[in-house]
């Protein structure tokens, strides 16, 4: 056996050809039975596409690197889930591009941030996160509430997302502008709005009602994380396949 082995160490090209076999078969054998089974994520009941403010507020999200401090992945262990809430199911991250999952927590995961705090709460905060955890070493986001959000590409960018197997009807597509500033306006009409996006919030986010801007997306978008799953009826063994 050890002769044998000597043909890779004293050969470059053999060692290259060697690896590069290698990776072949265990990249085989890890992706080959994924063709196998039905569905490689689960089918949750409650989980949908965001609403266009939540879109743009996950776009902010991302923009300003909030992911490099904050995960959305709560793993299966007890010190986990009596933090945060239940574990994260892959069936809520089938709508992210890319998804937010992670290990990297400075600040607390946000899988299940939506509803725990009020709306004037996160404006505060990203204005001034020590006025509310005095603790918070994170930066301030003011910015965010003097930035108005563009309208005009919300459709295409709702048409984008379908390309890549977010399920956008014709219907939300046409709606999209409407449907974002329904849900950031105080006393619209949302009832077509929450038909659409179950679960969505909806009124003035960043305490300034005349204007929809950043702040009123990303807040939307944080209002929204964990809440569309009912856990308190859960049961993974119902989980359809």
């Amino acid at each position: 056996m050890i002769k044998h082995h000597k043909i890779f160490e004293t050969n470059v090209l053999v060692l290259i050809l060697g690896i590069f076999v290698t990776i072949i078969v265990g990249g085989l054998v890890e992706v080959v039975p994924l063709f196998t089974i039905e569905s490689t994520i689960e089918k949750v009941q409650g989980v949908r596409p965001y609403s266009p403010l939540e879109q743009v507020g996950r776009n902010v999200y991302v923009r300003e690197g909030c992911y490099l401090c904050h995960s959305q992945m709560i793993r299966p262990f007890r010190d986990e889930v009596e933090r945060y809430g239940h574990y994260s199911l892959a069936a809520e991250s089938q709508y992210d591009h890319p998804f937010q999952w992670g290990s990297k927590r400075t600040g607390p995961d946000l899988a299940r941030v939506g509803g725990k705090f009020s709306s004037e709460w996160h404006a505060a905060h990203l204005v001034n996160p020590r006025a509310v955890v005095p603790e918070s070493i994170m930066p301030g986001y003011p910015h965010l509430a003097k930035a108005e959000v563009g309208h005009a590409d919300i459709a295409e960018h709702l048409k984008a997302l379908r390309m890549v197997g977010v399920p956008y009807t014709e219907d939300d597509i046409k709606n999209a502008l409407a449907d974002m500033k329904a849900q950031a306006t105080p006393g619209a009409e949302t009832k077509d709005m929450l038909a659409r996006y179950p679960k969505a919030h909806v009124g003035d986010f960043d305490g300034d009602p005349a204007r929809i801007t950043e702040a009123d997306a990303l807040i939307a978008y944080l209002q929204v994380l964990g809440t569309m799953v009912d856990f308190t009826s859960f049961d993974p063994r119902s989980i359809e396949r």
